[in-house]
């Protein structure tokens, strides 16, 4: 098996084993809504699911910021944040359970967090 292949096997590893941690930690929660993103390469993706009727309730991603000004990631994804938060307060979802799934809480996963502080999402 070569040095690469090796590499990936561990790092998929790692993932599947951070994935899971977070996902034990969803369990223990309260009947909480839940705020989960996606991160690509180009655009960050996050939404509000009700788990109790298993439904969507709010998404918001960085496709929807088109007529703003050309940010970087990590300024668009704290906009992300700032715009869901606001939303989910209009409809009265103000504490809501964090679901980052594989990603470290590392630049863009936190600037989300922050821009949902922001807009008064409890978290």
């Amino acid at each position: 098996m070569s040095l690469q292949k090796k590499a990936q096997k561990k790092l998929k590893l790692k993932r599947n084993r951070r994935k899971l941690r977070v996902k034990s930690n969803q369990s223990r929660r309260e009947q909480k809504p839940r705020v989960t993103v996606f991160r690509s390469l180009k655009h960050i993706y996050a939404q509000v699911i009700d788990d109790l009727n298993q439904k969507v309730l709010i998404s918001f991603s960085s496709l929807n910021l088109k007529n703003q000004e050309k940010l970087d990631k990590k300024a668009e994804a704290k906009l992300v944040g700032v715009e869901l938060g606001k939303m989910a307060v209009e409809k009265d979802v103000k504490d809501v359970f964090f679901d980052r799934g594989r990603y470290l809480y590392h630049g863009r996963i936190s600037a989300l967090v922050e821009g949902l502080r922001d807009s008064g999402m409890q978290i």
